[in-house]
C-alpha cells in the first residue's frame, strides 16, 4: 500500500511539474490579427534593464507603438499584478504603450542581491523616475501618463512631485494616505461583522491582534494572513466579490504564461521572504502621504472602490478634496473594492478614453 500512495504521489506531482513548465513559457502574449499574424506597430515583450544600480524587469505592451506612453505603478509593496491584468484584460493597451515595471526586490526584479535598506519609498520612486526617463528616451516622448495602485501611490506622489514636468497625468487607483488610520477603519469593521454575525471564532481571532495598543502589535497584524482572508470574505479587500485567494490569486500567478517558472517562484520569494526583511510595511504604516504631498502640478484621478478598506475610500476623497491641482476628477465605482480597473473595467475605459486622455472630468463624481 505504502509503494501504490508513493508512486500516486509521485505521479501527480510529476504531472503538477509538466503543467507548471506548460504554463510558464515566459514570453507576454503578442497581439495578433484575424490570421494570427502579429499587428503591425504592436509590441508585446519583457524587458531587463538596470535601474538604480539593479537589474529589474518590465513588460512594455501596445496595440501602436505611436499612441501615448502610460507607467504603471503596482502595489504590494514588493507584489507586482501583471497576472491580474492578464486574467482580467483592462485593455490599457487599446490607450497607450503600456510599462508594467516590476519594481525592485519584487517578481521579475527579484534578486537576493537587492540591499535590504534600499527598500524604502524615496528609493522606489527615485527608480521609478528612472524608468520614467527610460521610456520618454525610447518612445520619443516630452511626458508620459502615471497610473498607480494602491501601495504604487505613494511612489507616484513622490516622482511627481520631484518631476511634474515628466508627467501628462496622474490616474490613482486607492490612493495611500495615512494608512495607519485605514488599517484602524478596517479592523474595527471586520470585528463588528463579525461580532454581529455571531461568529465568534473570527472575531476572537481579531481580538487577538489588539492593534491599539503598539505599533508593533499593527504591524504584525498588517502583515498576518488573517487580514487578507477576512478582508476578502467580507468584499473589502482585492476585489469585492474575490472570496478565494488559492483561486483569484495564488492559481493566476502560476498559470500566467508570461512569466518563466523560476520568475513564478520569485514572486512569491518576493512577497513572504524578502519584503518581511524591509521597512517598507513599516513605512506605510507611519507615513502621512497626504500631507507630504498637499500639491501636484498635473492633472488627477482618483479611482476609488466603494467597498474598498484595503485602502480606505473615505481617506483617499479627504485627501482628493484637499488637494491642488490643475485639475481634478473623482471616480467611485460602486460595484468595486480595492481594484477598481479589474473589477469595472469598462467604467475604467470610458474614463481614460473621454476624461484623462481629453483633459476632462465630465465622468468624475458630482460635488
Amino acid at each position: 500500500m505504502f509503494v501504490i500512495i508513493t508512486a500516486l504521489i509521485g505521479g501527480f506531482l510529476l504531472l503538477l511539474a509538466c503543467v507548471l513548465v506548460i504554463y510558464s513559457p515566459g514570453k507576454p502574449e503578442q497581439f495578433s490579427d484575424m490570421n494570427g499574424k502579429q499587428i503591425a506597430g504592436s509590441i508585446s515583450e519583457k524587458v531587463f534593464i538596470s535601474v538604480g544600480g539593479v537589474k529589474q524587469g518590465m513588460f512594455i505592451r501596445s496595440k501602436d507603438i505611436n499612441r501615448p506612453v502610460l507607467l504603471y505603478l503596482h502595489g504590494g509593496p514588493a507584489f507586482p499584478n501583471y497576472f491580474l491584468v492578464v486574467k482580467f484584460k483592462p485593455g490599457l493597451e487599446d490607450f497607450f504603450t503600456v510599462c508594467y515595471w516590476e519594481q525592485r526586490g519584487g517578481g521579475l526584479s527579484y534578486s537576493p542581491e537587492v540591499a535590504n535598506e534600499s527598500m524604502s519609498f524615496g528609493q522606489l520612486a527615485s527608480d521609478a523616475i528612472e524608468v520614467t526617463n527610460y521610456l520618454r528616451k525610447r518612445f520619443k516622448k516630452e511626458k508620459i501618463y502615471l497610473i498607480a495602485h494602491s501601495g504604487g501611490t505613494p511612489i507616484a506622489l513622490m516622482a511627481i512631485s520631484r518631476h511634474p514636468e515628466m508627467y501628462e497625468a496622474y490616474i490613482a487607483m486607492a490612493q495611500i494616505t495615512q494608512q495607519k488610520e485605514s488599517e484602524i477603519i478596517a479592523y474595527n469593521y471586520m470585528s463588528d461583522q463579525y461580532a454581529n454575525t455571531g461568529n465568534r471564532k473570527k472575531a476572537r481571532a481579531l481580538k487577538e491582534f489588539s492593534i491599539l495598543e503598539s505599533d508593533s502589535i499593527l504591524l504584525s497584524y498588517y502583515k498576518s494572513g488573517i487580514r487578507d482572508q477576512f478582508m476578502h470574505e467580507l468584499g473589502i479587500g482585492t476585489m469585492h466579490k474575490m472570496k478565494s485567494i488559492f483561486w483569484d490569486i495564488f492559481l493566476p500567478v502560476w498559470t500566467c504564461k508570461a512569466y518563466t517558472l523560476r520568475e513564478k517562484v520569485n514572486i512569491w520569494k518576493s512577497k513572504f521572504s524578502f519584503l518581511s526583511k524591509t521597512n517598507l510595511n513599516k513605512e506605510v504604516l507611519t507615513t502621512d502621504f497626504a500631507g507630504m504631498a498637499p500639491k501636484l502640478d498635473v492633472p488627477v484621478y482618483f479611482f476609488s472602490g466603494k467597498f474598498d478598506m484595503t485602502v480606505n475610500i473615505d481617506l483617499s476623497k479627504a485627501y482628493y478634496d484637499q488637494l491642488q491641482a490643475p485639475l481634478k476628477g473623482f471616480y467611485t465605482f460602486n460595484n468595486s473594492a480595492h481594484s477598481p480597473l479589474f473589477e469595472e473595467p469598462l467604467l475604467a475605459r470610458q474614463i481614460i478614453e473621454h476624461d484623462v486622455l481629453k483633459g476632462n472630468i465630465h465622468l468624475a463624481d458630482k460635488e
